[in-house]
C-alpha cells in the first residue's frame, strides 16, 4: 500500500468557502479579545480601525497579506493562518514582524457556518501568530498542543 508523502494534500472543503470558522476550544484557551474584524457576515474589517486585542481568522483567500500586514501594524492580536512558512506573505508579515508562533499539533477541523465540525481537516497546517507580548503570553500558557517559539531571528 503506498502511503501519501509530505506533499499530499487533503481538500476536503476547495472551493467550497474562504470562510473557516474557528473551533471554540481555540479561542477559549487563549483568553478574550476586544476586536474581531472577520465576524461571519461583516465586510467593512480590512477598511475600518481596529481596537484592542484583535483575534484574526481570515478569509483564506488572495487577500491574506492585507489580513497579516494589518494585523502586524496593529501590534495587538493573535492570528489564524496556514503554516506556508516559505511564501513570501509569511516571511514578510509574520517572520519579520511577529512576537511569536505556536505552531499546533494535527490539523485542526474548522467549524461550518451552522456550528458543526467539519467533516475533513483543514488540508494543511496551522498555526497562531502573536503580535505583542500579551499575545505571546497568551500563547506560551494556552495549554494548545503545539510547538511554541519566540525570539527568533531572521539571517540576513
Amino acid at each position: 500500500m503506498k502511503r501519501p508523502g509530505i506533499g499530499s494534500h487533503a481538500k476536503p472543503n476547495a472551493g467550497q468557502s474562504v470562510e473557516w470558522f474557528t473551533p471554540p476550544e481555540i479561542i477559549a484557551a487563549l483568553g478574550k479579545f476586544d476586536d474581531d474584524p472577520c465576524t461571519p457576515g461583516a465586510t467593512d474589517g480590512l477598511t475600518r480601525k481596529w481596537k484592542g486585542r484583535v483575534w484574526l481568522n481570515p478569509p483564506y483567500d488572495r487577500q491574506l497579506h492585507r489580513w497579516l500586514w494589518k494585523l502586524a501594524d496593529h501590534g495587538n492580536g493573535i492570528a489564524l493562518v496556514f503554516a506556508r512558512t516559505e511564501t513570501r506573505v509569511f516571511v514578510e508579515c509574520i517572520w519579520r514582524r511577529a512576537t511569536a508562533l505556536l505552531f499546533l499539533h494535527g490539523r485542526l477541523h474548522f467549524y461550518d457556518a451552522d456550528g458543526t465540525k467539519a467533516k475533513g481537516n483543514a488540508g494543511g497546517p496551522s498555526v497562531l501568530v502573536a503580535y505583542g507580548n500579551r499575545n505571546l503570553g497568551a500563547l506560551s500558557h494556552s495549554g494548545l498542543r503545539g510547538t511554541f517559539i519566540a525570539n527568533w531571528f531572521e539571517r540576513p
